[in-house]
């Protein structure tokens, strides 16, 4: 178990959206999993908020229910300390009335003593984060708080321009936490330090020995259970203007002059304003069959739930290398890899060796592990070649104790740590690059459930291929 949080003080944890399906999946069993690890301060409340009138112990029960769909079985115990710091504030938020939560926060408050530190989490539709933020400084309870913002955060650029505008008005920068999960994952850190700490690998970061960089993150689940909110973004919005961006521009930064948060926010963000915008004629859409039969779907909707797309970085590191973004629902396995595919040595070999047979590759699901294959001679009195693999499953190495993204982001949250969230001007340029696809997208082609999309993305990549699936 992780060393407690005893240094730092107290804390009030309003989650707006409490009784939500984000709010069930993802931060309820997040934030217990805080308790267990011992990261949570000695001090604190949660308050859910939401339209309902709901009683704290119907809220409690509704939070011990979320745990348990989601696999875990809270130690009696130790849930009844913990359900005993849980309450439930209804009637609603926004600009004409606060509900109920002014007064259960002022007790709250109270039960704590001293001036204890107010996280608001937003898992809320984006929709309303606008009206919410208003709220937020017009009931005063904006000044000094922090304010977690889910994804996406705006839907065009001038959408993320009048959301900016709003946030702005109410908070600092400073007391923005705009989550992306992605950001959060072990392999992120992975990024870092086997890039960082390690000069073999730092030495071959760059174009002059990678060929290209593939993303890939396919997905075997439908979205019948989130059918209305997809069918408002769809994959160019849900995943690849948001976690995709993100995670190359990891990949792709500058090293910073350190890993705290203003250093590692800048190069994620330089690195961003070099991204190119997209070439629709290197983006390709697609729709699973039978997406337009799900309850919830318009039956003539083009959203799409594929996305393949080749991106470009116009910096002296990576220009000409050819960065490929894969996403989608429906697909044949489900996995979340980066691959670095180094090109072929020159030399006496030039020529003979197999494709891709030498990949560092990074899988970003779980605890996060690491994969070198490497061209290698079959032991034998011939000389063939053949690919040998070389895994690092990294939750094996001592004392490991790794965190689920959405633990970790909000452990920093809690913290004051915001080098794992984005900022306004990395997302503004996001947007620039987007835009041509969202303003002109091309025609979104049908595929199969089970497969690997629409089969034209196999070209995207020619004369390589998607290793993934491979």
């Amino acid at each position: 178990m992780t060393t407690a949080n005893t240094d730092q003080g107290p804390v009030v944890f309003v989650l707006f959206g409490a009784t939500g399906d984000l709010a069930k999946r993802m931060v309820l069993p997040a934030f217990y999993r805080l308790e267990t690890e011992g990261l949570l301060p000695k001090q604190w409340r949660l308050l859910g908020n939401g339209r309902g009138d709901i009683a704290h112990e119907d809220f409690r029960a509704h939070f011990h229910d979320a745990l348990t769909e989601s696999g875990v079985t809270p130690d009696p115990g130790q849930w009844d300390a913990f359900a005993k710091q849980l309450y439930f504030a209804g009637g609603g938020f926004n600009t004409d009335s606060p509900g109920s939560l002014l007064d259960v926060l002022a007790r709250a408050r109270e039960s704590i003593g001293g001036d204890p530190q107010l996280v608001h989490y937003l898992a809320i539709p984006p929709v309303a984060f606008a009206e919410t933020t208003k709220a937020l400084g017009g009931h005063g309870l904006a000044e000094g708080a922090r304010v977690v913002y889910e994804k996406p955060f705006g839907t065009s650029g001038e959408d993320f321009r009048e959301l900016d505008d709003v946030v702005h008005a109410v908070l600092d920068e400073q007391q923005v936490y705009r989550i992306d999960h992605f950001l959060g994952k072990e392999a992120t850190q992975d990024l870092h330090m086997l890039r960082f700490a390690n000069e073999s690998t730092a030495a071959f970061w760059n174009g002059e020995h990678i060929e290209s960089v593939q993303i890939d993150v396919p997905e075997t689940l439908d979205i019948n259970d989130r059918a209305q909110f997809y069918d408002a973004t769809g994959a160019v919005l849900d995943m690849m203007v948001t976690h995709l961006f993100q995670v190359a521009a990891e990949v792709a930064m500058e090293p910073p002059a350190s890993l705290g948060a203003l250093d590692l926010q800048a190069a994620r963000e330089e690195v961003i304003s070099c991204f190119r915008k997209l070439d629709t004629g290197e983006v390709l859409l697609g729709q699973y069959d039978g997406y337009r039969d799900v309850p919830g779907i318009d039956p003539q909707s083009n959203q799409n739930t594929f996305v393949a797309a080749r991106l470009w970085i116009d910096n002296p590191r990576w220009r000409n290398v050819p960065f490929y973004l894969r996403t989608g629902k429906m697909l044949a396995v489900s996995d979340q890899r980066v691959s670095l595919i180094l090109r072929q040595p020159s030399g006496p070999l030039s020529g003979k060796l197999p494709r891709n047979g030498n990949v560092l590759s990074f899988c970003l699901g779980g605890d996060g592990g690491i994969d070198l294959s490497m061209v290698a001679k079959k032991p034998g009195a011939g000389l063939d070649l053949d690919v040998a693999h070389a895994p690092i499953p990294l939750d094996s190495l001592r004392d490991a104790d790794p965190l689920p993204p959405y633990v970790r982001l909000i452990h920093d949250v809690l913290t004051g740590d915001r080098s794992l969230f984005t900022r306004p001007d990395g997302l503004a340029a996001v947007w620039q690059v987007a835009d041509p696809l969202l303003s002109n997208p091309p025609q979104v082609i049908t595929y199969q459930p089970g497969s690997w999309g629409p089969a034209q993305a196999a070209g995207l990549v020619a004369p390589g291929e998607w290793l993934v699936g491979q």
